[in-house]
C-alpha cells in the first residue's frame, strides 16, 4: 500500500542523481542506517551468490562497489538496489558451466565478458525504449511476482538453514534435499539459525527501527570466533581476500563471444523485467515516479562497471531492495552508504567475516524472502477481485516452480490479457435526462431510449479489434428493440481516444446500417486525435462533417 506520508518527488533538471534528488535531509539518518544494514546482510549474501555463479568469493563484494555507485548516479529509482542477484547468477552458471571450470581465471573472464555484453544489450533496449514493458505489469501480477520471488528465495535457503551441502537450483529438489538431510543435521547449526530468525522477528515486532539482522550478524561473528563454531561442525564463510578490484577488459577469444551472447541475452531479459518490476513495486508503495528507460541506462553502466572490475552480471535485486526499505532507507543515499561500508570491509575487515556461520546468512536471506510474500496484498485482491487473485497466484507459482524469467514473461502476458479483458467488455451506457433535466448515464438495456425517437449511447473505451463486435451488436440491438423506432442515434464518444483499423471498418458498417434504417448517426465529443483518424479513414465524409459536434448539447440542438 502507498505510504500515507509519502509525497511525489519534485522534478529537477539534472539527468544525474535522480535517485537522490530532491535530497531529503529528514531521512538521512534512516538512509545511512539502511545502507549499513544492507552492507551487514548484503555482504555475506553476495558472497553466497558466488557459490551459484561459480566465481571467486571476492567477486560478490565487488558487485557492491562500482556498479552500485554507477547506478546511484545514473538511475532514476530511489529504491532499487543493484548488485549480484540469484536469478542472473544461476543463468550465468548454467550457461558457462560447459565452457570453463568453475572458479578458473578463464571462467571469470567469460563471466566478465557476459556482463559487458549485457551492458550492450541494455543500451539497445534503452535506444528502442523497451522500458515501456514495465507499463504492462499490473499491480496484481506485481504482487504475485514478488510473492513468487520471496517463496523461491525462502525455499532456496532451507538447506542453508540446516547447514547441508547441495540442494540444486529447483525448489522441489531443494525441499527434498532438506528433508533427506534431516537425520544428519548438526543441532548447533539449527540452534544458530533459529536464534537469528527469532532475533529478527522480535526486532521487527517490538523494535522495528533497529536492525535486528545487523545485531545477529555481529553476535554470530563474535560467538563463532570465541567458541570456534567451525571445530563443532558448523560451516563458516571462510577466507575472504582483501583489496580493491583490478580494472580492465577481460581476456577472451573472439570466437567465444557468440557462445556467450545467448547467456547475455537471457540475463538481459531478466534484468529489464525484474528491475522494472521491482522499481515499479516500490514506486507504487511510496507514490513516487520512476523512469524505466533512465534505469536501463543506469543498469547498462552498472554492468559495464562490473565487467571492467573483475566481477559478474548485476541486477536490480528485490531482496536487497526490501532490506533497505525495511531498515528505513528511501533513496540511493542508502546504497552509497553501503558502498562506503563495503570499502572499509574489503580493505580492513575481511578477517572477521571469515568467522560468519553460513546458517546465519541462510536465516537472514530466508527472513527477507518471507517479507516479500505479500499476504495482505493477496488477501485484499482475493476479497475484491477474485479473478485477478488467481492471476497473481499463477504468476507466483510460475516464478517458484519454473523460473524468474518465465514468471516475468507470464506476468507481462497476464497483464495484457487483464487489460484486453477489461477493454473487451467495456462500460457502456444510455444517457437520459433526470428530474432536473440534467443528463445522467444508466446501464444499457434493450428497449431503452434517451427520449422519444432518440438514443444517446456512451462508449467508455478506445475502440479496437477485441471490442468492436460488442460495440456494433449493442448499437444494433438498441436500435432494433426501440419502440417506436428511433430517428437519431448520438454516439457520446468523449472516452474514445483511439481507433484501430478493425474499429474503423466497424464504424463504417454501423454508419451504413443506421443509414439503411433511416437513423441519423451523430457523434459528439470525439477527441481531436481520434477525429483526425476519422478523417484519414474517410469516416468523416461517410457520416457527414455536419454530424460531428464538440458537446452533447450542440448535438441535441441539431437533432431533436
Amino acid at each position: 500500500m502507498p505510504s500515507q506520508t509519502a509525497q511525489p518527488p519534485v522534478k529537477h533538471r539534472s539527468r544525474l542523481f535522480q535517485g537522490i534528488l530532491p535530497f531529503n535531509r529528514s531521512n538521512i539518518t534512516n538512509d545511512i542506517i539502511g545502507g549499513i544494514v544492507l552492507a551487514a546482510i548484503g555482504i555475506p549474501e553476495v558472497m553466497g551468490y558466488t557459490k551459484i555463479s561459480g566465481t571467486p568469493i571476492a567477486t560478490g563484494l565487488y558487485t557492491l562497489l562500482l556498479p552500485a555507485i554507477v547506478f546511484a548516479i545514473l538511475g532514476s529509482s530511489r529504491h532499487l538496489v543493484v548488485a549480484a542477484d540469484s536469478a542472473t547468477a544461476a543463468i550465468l552458471a548454467a550457461g558457462l558451466s560447459g565452457l570453463a571450470p568453475f572458479g578458473s581465471s578463464h571462467y571469470l573472464a567469460l563471466a566478465q565478458s557476459v556482463a559487458i555484453l549485457v551492458a550492450g544489450i541494455l543500451i539497445l533496449a534503452r535506444l528502442f525504449r523497451l522500458g515501456f514493458l514495465a507499463d504492462f505489469l499490473s499491480r496484481t501480477v506485481l504482487i504475485g511476482f514478488l510473492t513468487g520471488v520471496g517463496i523461491q528465495v525462502a525455499i532456496g535457503q532451507l538447506t542453508g538453514l540446516l547447514d547441508l551441502k547441495g540442494g540444486g537450483h529447483q525448489p522441489l529438489q531443494q525441499i527434498l534435499t532438506a528433508i533427506k538431510g534431516l537425520p544428519h543435521v548438526n543441532p548447533l547449526a539449527i540452534g544458530i539459525a533459529l536464534a537469528v530468525l527469532i532475533t529478527i522477528q522480535l526486532f521487527d515486532r517490538f523494535i522495528p527501527k533497529l536492525p535486528g539482522a545487523l545485531l545477529a550478524v555481529i553476535v554470530a561473528i563474535f560467538a563463532s570466533w570465541q567458541f570456534n563454531f567451525a571445530s563443532h561442525g558448523v560451516t563458516v564463510v571462510g577466507n575472504v581476500p582483501s583489496g580493491l578490484p583490478s580494472f580492465g577488459l577481460p581476456t577472451v577469444d573472439l570466437s567465444e563471444i557468440p557462445q556467450i551472447l545467448g547467456i547475455a541475452l537471457s540475463c538481459g531479459i531478466v534484468i529489464v523485467a525484474q528491475s522494472a518490476a521491482t522499481s515499479r513495486a516500490y514506486a507504487f508503495r511510496y507514490s513516487e515516479g520512476f523512469n524505466e528507460n533512465v534505469d536501463l541506462e543506469g543498469l547498462a553502466a552498472a554492468n559495464l562497471a562490473a565487467g571492467l572490475t573483475g566481477t559478474f552480471v548485476v541486477n536490480g535485486s528485490p531482496t536487497k531492495t526490501e532490506i533497505v526499505d525495511t531498515a528505513g532507507g528511501r533513496s540511493q543515499v542508502a546504497q552509497l552508504a553501503t558502498v562506503a561500508v563495503v570499502l572499509v570491509v574489503i580493505l580492513f575487515l575481511t578477517q572477521p567475516i571469515s568467522y560468519l556461520p553460513n546458517p546465519v546468512l541462510a536465516a537472514i536471506v530466508f527472513s527477507i524472502g518471507l517479507r516479500l510474500v505479500d499476504i495482505k496484498g493477496l488477501n485484499s485482491i482475493f476479497k475484491t477481485h477474485r479473478e485477478e487473485f488467481y492471476l497473481a497466484i499463477v504468476t507466483a507459482a510460475t516464478v517458484v516452480f519454473i523460473g524468474v524469467k518465465e514468471g516475468i514473461i507470464l506476468a507481462v502476458i497476464l497483464s495484457l490479457i487483464l487489460h484486453v479483458r477489461h477493454s473487451y467488455r467495456p462500460h457502456s451506457a444510455i444517457v437520459i435526462p433526470d428530474e432536473k433535466r440534467l443528463w445522467q448515464a444508466i446501464p444499457v438495456q434493450m428497449g431503452s431510449v434517451s427520449a422519444p425517437e432518440l438514443i444517446i449511447y456512451r462508449f467508455s473505451r478506445d475502440l479496437f479489434y477485441a471490442n468492436t463486435t460488442f460495440f456494433s451488436e449493442e448499437i444494433e440491438g438498441l436500435v432494433k428493440s426501440a419502440s417506436p423506432p428511433i430517428r437519431w442515434l448520438i454516439l457520446e464518444a468523449r472516452a474514445i481516444t483511439g481507433i484501430d483499423y478493425s474499429a474503423s471498418l466497424t464504424i463504417r458498417d454501423v454508419a451504413n446500417e443506421l443509414a439503411s434504417q433511416n437513423v441519423i448517426f451523430i457523434i459528439s465529443g470525439l477527441p481531436p486525435e481520434t477525429r483526425r483518424q476519422f478523417d484519414r479513414d474517410g469516416l468523416t465524409d461517410l457520416i457527414g462533417i455536419d454530424r460531428f459536434f464538440n458537446h452533447l448539447e450542440e448535438a441535441l440542438a441539431n437533432s431533436v
